[in-house]
């Protein structure tokens, strides 16, 4: 008994180092045209943050093992989770988050100025042409994404918020996307909220049901009863 008891008491402590809830992020890129460029955007900024990594090492002639390339990947893994976030609730849910957070301008100011240092101190390595396999797939990757882009928003759905493409009928068909799902925060805070108000309206129930408010009988036995016993006297 003692035994459980401690094993319950560690276990609530280790529970308050925890999270207070877990968020499920659910990015849905193909869901409207403006995700599906912010994910891309995410994407070319996140590959052109290790780039620069390759490139200041080279341009400053920095060894892999100096401690300023190790400090750099650590303040970009800290701040970076807080810059996604902060474009995750700026893309689900717009209308609190109606600008863009600050460490996500951050980091995205501070990958263009080590580009700009790159360039400045050696644009020659920039210029230098790539070997042709590596050009080639590069050039037909981005044409299957912008070959996917324009069917998937513009020929299949036509573009989000303006009338599709013309039916076989002849008329145009109106494009209609579902709402934006809610933050999942707020939704399990609403949950939450929802289960403590009904255990509140049941415990009241409980401990007022001994009382019997007035007027329930006659309402229940009807009006003809209350007359019969009105009328009833003993004699």
């Amino acid at each position: 008994m003692a035994s459980g008891v401690a094993g319950g008491k560690m276990k609530r402590i280790a529970f308050q180092f925890t999270p207070y809830s877990w968020v499920r992020f659910e990015w849905k890129p193909a869901s409207s045209l403006r995700r599906w460029l912010a994910v891309c955007g995410i994407i070319l900024v996140f590959l052109l943050a290790e780039l620069n990594t390759f490139y200041l090492k080279f341009v400053l002639w920095m060894p892999p093992e100096h401690y300023l390339v190790l400090l750099r990947l650590v303040f970009f893994v800290n701040v970076g989770g807080v810059a996604m976030r902060e474009i995750y609730d700026f893309m689900d849910d717009p209308k609190p988050h109606k600008k863009l957070g600050q460490q996500a301008w951050l980091v995205a100011a501070i990958t263009a100025t080590e580009l700009l240092i790159v360039v400045k101190y050696d644009p020659h390595t920039l210029t230098l042409s790539l070997p042709f396999y590596i050009s080639q797939c590069w050039t037909l990757g981005s044409v299957l994404v912008l070959t996917w882009t324009v069917w998937r928003f513009f020929l299949r759905d036509g573009v989000p918020g303006v009338h599709g493409p013309v039916g076989a009928l002849g008329w145009e068909q109106v494009v209609t996307r579902p709402p934006a799902p809610r933050d999942i925060t707020l939704r399990y805070k609403e949950t939450r909220r929802q289960k403590q108000q009904h255990r509140d309206d049941a415990g009241s129930a409980i401990s007022g049901g001994d009382q019997c408010p007035p007027g329930l009988d006659e309402d229940l036995l009807g009006p003809g009863a209350a007359e019969g016993e009105g009328a009833a006297a003993p004699n």
